[in-house]
């Protein structure tokens, strides 16, 4: 596990900004399928969701931070990989309650702008072939606060899937 500088469980500034914004879903189900937290998941409750995805017992959650969730159960969490940075410098991962899992973000800055671009972390990780359906308000909240340039979903998920190519099957090497 990769010793993490602060257990502060509140959001960045930005984070906390996104979770104040309300997804839609839409009546055709073609929105983002997304819910964020008021703040991170705990410590034991990152722990406990790790075991029980993974079924190793042996694990705890400090590579997480789990800050939201899709209607299936799936969650959206910072993966603390990248040592001596910050948790606005780590990617973003979602896992779904079934298995699937993937690469949203490269870090909190690319977050937004996958977002403002449509994409929650279920579609950014799993369904990045979609359409693109770019959102003013998020898009005006990405440029806030965003501190990498502006980019289209596809760039920034191909960005940190090349950065992370092993991801999927390092997860499995877990798994139990």
């Amino acid at each position: 596990m990769i010793e993490t500088t602060v257990d502060d469980r509140s959001f960045p500034p930005a984070l906390a900004e996104v979770a104040r914004f309300e997804f839609g879903y839409g009546d055709e189900g073609e929105g983002v399928d997304f819910e964020m937290y008021d703040a991170f998941d705990s410590a034991e409750e990152t722990t406990d969701w790790l075991r029980a995805w993974t079924g190793n017992e042996e694990l705890d959650g400090g590579a997480y931070r789990v800050f939201g969730q899709d209607g299936s159960g799936g969650l959206a969490a910072f993966w603390w990989v990248r040592e001596g940075r910050a948790l606005a410098e780590q990617p973003v991962v979602f896992l779904d309650s079934e298995g699937e899992r993937g690469l949203v973000a490269g870090n909190l800055s690319d977050l937004l702008w996958v977002l403002a671009d449509g994409f929650g972390p279920r579609e950014a990780a799993l369904h990045e072939h979609r359409e693109a359906r770019p959102d003013a308000e998020l898009g005006a909240l990405a440029e806030r606060h965003a501190t990498t340039p502006r980019r289209g979903a596809r760039e920034i998920i191909g960005e940190v899937r090349a950065e992370f190519p092993s991801f999927s099957d390092d997860l499995d090497e877990l798994c139990r």
